[in-house]
């Protein structure tokens, strides 16, 4: 499968440049980023994807009563994927998600993952969701129908309104919020788990990679 706009923003972004977030108050998150990128969840291979660097994660931060649409978010800045550590200079807040419009609105130091809308989709669909994580993994994504991982559409791609729609019908029409977890069909190895605390987000994308290992 061909990768030809991997990692590029599809989605229109007002940024504005800012300082680093203190990213003390967010060691968990940068803790599970780094385990991700040794277990290659989150990585950058010159065999995979055409080079392009892979996986991104992030974690909702204050105000908790905002709408769904300005559910703000620190998440890992573009093309990261093959730093072996972030500092607070690879992070950006999303500070508003729509993606009726295929509108990100972000600030920082660097721009936001080109899969922000689909962690912002994910934030707005479940106000419990305080983490997202997005791995690439051959494992998982092969063994979805097995696994019985609800999955979007095979031509669907990332980053997109389309994706953001195929989410939402997934919370609607299947038992997604339970299971914390699904495929990208129309991208490549792509997966994405989430949960209330890092902890849960991550540890069911550890499950659900072992019982793949284990097919």
């Amino acid at each position: 499968m061909k990768h030809p706009q991997e990692g590029t923003l599809k989605f229109q972004l007002h940024f504005t440049p800012a300082p680093p977030v203190n990213l003390n108050a967010h060691r968990e998150l940068n803790a599970w980023r780094r385990m991700l990128y040794l277990l290659q969840l989150i990585g950058q291979d010159p065999a995979r994807y055409e080079g392009y660097g892979f996986g991104n994660i992030s974690q909702r931060i204050a105000p908790f009563d905002a709408p769904p649409g300005r559910r703000r978010f620190i998440i890992t800045g573009t093309q990261t994927g093959g730093l072996p550590h972030l500092d607070a200079e690879h992070y950006a807040i999303v500070t508003e998600c729509r993606p009726e419009l295929n509108l990100i609105v972000a600030e920082g130091p660097i721009k936001p993952s080109a899969e922000s809308l689909t962690h912002g989709s994910v934030y707005a669909l479940d106000d419990r969701v305080r983490f997202v994580m997005h791995a690439h993994s051959p494992h998982i994504w092969r063994c979805a129908r097995q696994l019985d991982i609800p999955t979007t559409p095979e031509d669907v791609p990332y980053g997109t309104p389309e994706m953001a729609e195929a989410v939402s019908r997934l919370f609607i029409e299947t038992d997604v919020a339970d299971r914390r977890i699904f495929c990208m069909g129309g991208h490549e190895d792509g997966v994405i788990t989430f949960g209330p605390t890092a902890e849960e987000a991550g540890a069911t994308m550890l499950t659900y990679l072992a019982r793949a290992l284990a097919m």
